[in-house]
């Protein structure tokens, strides 16, 4: 099949989730014949309904944005969360397989146990302690397992985008709303603004890159620094933001969350492809579009 970088066939499902549809608009600037399955059009978890989705599509490639990343809900419903996240995937795998696609899979921070005190590269040993963190766990070994024309398991975290439900849009509305909310100092992660990750992605897909990567923005932050600085980017006093440690958090959340998130890009770096910027310098532009 074609993998023309100048144009590919790409089917994107969960096209309608902040990756999702970030990436749908990246691939048709570049003439990519794009076909975005978001849920209401392809549910992952109907393995018939993938089968004929993609024998029909006939993609070079398939990027699987879909997922249940609820991670509290994950927490109470472990069955849902491994019949999307896990089952799905291994549906989304096989037809990708069977197509001839190249599989692009996302995955999480949520793999780790967020114990160790350096970043996470991708040879580190998961150790998921939350039902999502399984649940996407399960689905990179269903990759590793199905993926017999190869495939590319992307690791993401703390995403933020113009898309759907994020941090940024959450910090944005207490910031109009005149709060002063209390965030977490002893949670430390890489953001991953989705403006600078779906040009990756595609570079993946058309690339047929296989392998594992860690794709987030670079500089290590707390979510009580992260609140800070876009609250200060919004024009509001960063003041506002009060620090307080996970066990302090009222009511507690039923998932736990890895303390160290940090991602380390090792194998972008190691291969030498471009790393994404300091989230700083992408945080900005990001809050200037959601205030537009």
């Amino acid at each position: 099949m074609a993998t023309d970088q100048a144009h590919v066939k790409i089917l994107v499902t969960g096209a309608a989730g902040q990756v999702g549809r970030e990436l749908v608009e990246v691939c048709a600037q570049h003439d990519d014949t794009v076909v975005a399955a978001d849920h209401a059009a392809l549910d992952v978890t109907d393995r018939d309904a993938v089968l004929q989705a993609l024998m029909s599509a006939r993609p070079d490639v398939v990027v699987h944005t879909g997922a249940w990343t609820a991670v509290d809900a994950c927490e109470t419903d472990p069955d849902r969360a491994h019949a999307v996240n896990a089952i799905g995937t291994r549906n989304v795998c096989e037809s990708a397989s069977r197509a001839g696609a190249h599989l692009v899979y996302l995955s999480t921070d949520y793999v780790f146990d967020g114990t160790k005190e350096r970043p996470y590269d991708e040879w580190d040993t998961p150790n998921p302690t939350s039902m999502y963190g399984r649940s996407k766990w399960a689905g990179e070994k269903e990759v590793a397992a199905l993926a017999d024309v190869g495939a590319t398991v992307v690791r993401i975290s703390w995403v933020c985008g113009r898309y759907g439900n994020n941090m940024v849009k959450t910090l944005l509305r207490l910031a109009d709303d005149g709060k002063e909310p209390s965030f977490v100092t002893d949670q430390i992660g890489h953001p991953t603004i989705v403006g600078d990750l779906v040009p990756m992605l595609r570079r993946f897909a058309t690339e047929r890159r296989p392998g594992l990567f860690h794709v987030t923005n670079q500089g290590v932050v707390s979510w009580f620094d992260f609140a800070r600085e876009t609250f200060s980017l919004a024009g509001v006093n960063p003041d506002r933001v009060h620090p307080i440690t996970t066990t302090e958090l009222v009511p507690p959340r039923p998932a736990p969350r890895p303390a160290n998130s940090v991602l380390d890009n090792a194998a972008l770096r190691l291969a030498g492809l471009p790393l994404l910027p300091d989230f700083r310098e992408s945080l900005g532009a990001l809050v200037t579009q959601l205030r537009d």
